[in-house]
């Protein structure tokens, strides 16, 4: 008895989720472009204005909103590179994000601790921030240092580098960090191209990931922007987080709840893209449901799970890297 080879053959490799049919996502696709032509975005920096004035967007000065027409959305999409190096000061500690692959990362930013030696519940310092990231360079089952904690015992307005500070002695992988504006941005990148060797080598091998949030409900922030602006022309990957509430800053459907976020993470990604051709993004989330008894954005309720499964889901339909809140 002989059995020859399939000639096509569809299965499913481990335990999965099953919640967007391929119709489904398309769906939230076409409802996206609409919102992004029709509706636009709000973004506030004339330098990203002239950006996606000058990829052809439509921009009203009076207003600052952008409309983004649906062609150059997927152009964007498809600019942007499906496999990302996120590379460590040990090389053996890279990183790569590529098809379905799933890595594994602590969340952040903690503001409040229990003390390990203590016991007492405290505000976080820059040595939580070292130690954070100690303990994450040690955890093989973490790739990536995220930094975990805030260093609070330092100003607000240069926080991002203490953090920084504290971080690149303390880990031999890759680490994601938000940089709080252009400024700090452009101070974290020099930072990291005197650990990486120059910035020829942080261009070949970045360091870092800048983390920026698009502001709910659909605007775009200079923190967020000008940020994502820098890292484009420097080729340092940014992961761009919404961090959504259904039934608060978002629809509080579900359904409606992942246009918004589709819609505000591919327009900072049109941005990318217009900046540099080819520029490393990462399509994030830490959208979750709003709890309507307590006000509160419960990152342990069922729903973000749900949103998080989706979110990732239309990454993939996209061929973007993903980066969710696993609650």
């Amino acid at each position: 008895m002989s059995r020859n080879l399939h000639a096509g053959f569809n299965r499913i490799d481990g335990f999965g989720v099953n919640v967007l049919s391929h119709d489904e996502q398309t769906a939230i696709h076409l409802a996206t472009l609409d919102v992004l032509h029709h509706v636009g975005v709000r973004v506030d920096s004339k330098e990203a204005q002239e950006i996606f004035a000058g990829g052809g967007a439509s921009v009203d000065p009076k207003t600052n909103i952008v409309k983004i027409p649906p062609y150059l959305v997927e152009d964007a999409v498809r600019w942007a590179p499906s496999t990302i190096l996120l590379a460590a000061r040990d090389p053996k500690k890279d990183y790569i994000l590529e098809s379905n692959r799933v890595g594994f990362v602590n969340f952040g930013e903690g503001v409040n601790i229990i003390d390990p030696v203590t016991r007492k519940y405290r505000t976080t310092t820059k040595k939580d921030v070292a130690d954070a990231a100690l303990m994450s360079d040690y955890l093989s089952e973490m790739d990536i240092s995220y930094r975990a904690v805030v260093a609070q015992d330092c100003p607000g307005p240069v926080q991002s580098l203490h953090n920084a500070e504290a971080i690149f002695p303390n880990t031999t992988k890759h680490s994601f960090i938000g940089a709080d504006g252009v400024k700090n941005a452009r101070k974290l990148i020099k930072m990291a191209e005197a650990v990486a060797g120059g910035k020829n080598q942080l261009k070949e091998r970045p360091l870092i990931s800048f983390n920026v949030c698009p502001t709910s409900l659909l605007k775009l922030i200079p923190e967020c922007t000008d940020v994502v602006i820098e890292a484009a022309r420097y080729g340092i990957p940014v992961n761009i987080i919404s961090m959504a509430m259904a039934g608060a800053t978002s629809p509080v459907t579900l359904a409606g709840t992942l246009v918004t976020h589709n819609a505000e993470v591919l327009s900072t990604i049109v941005l990318s893209q217009l900046t540099a051709k080819g520029a490393p993004c990462i399509y994030g989330s830490s959208t979750t449901i709003m709890d309507m008894r307590y006000t509160t954005a419960p990152v342990g309720a069922p729903e973000l799970g749900m949103i998080s499964a989706a979110v990732a889901k239309m990454a993939q339909y996209y061929l973007l890297p993903s980066f969710v809140a696993g609650g």
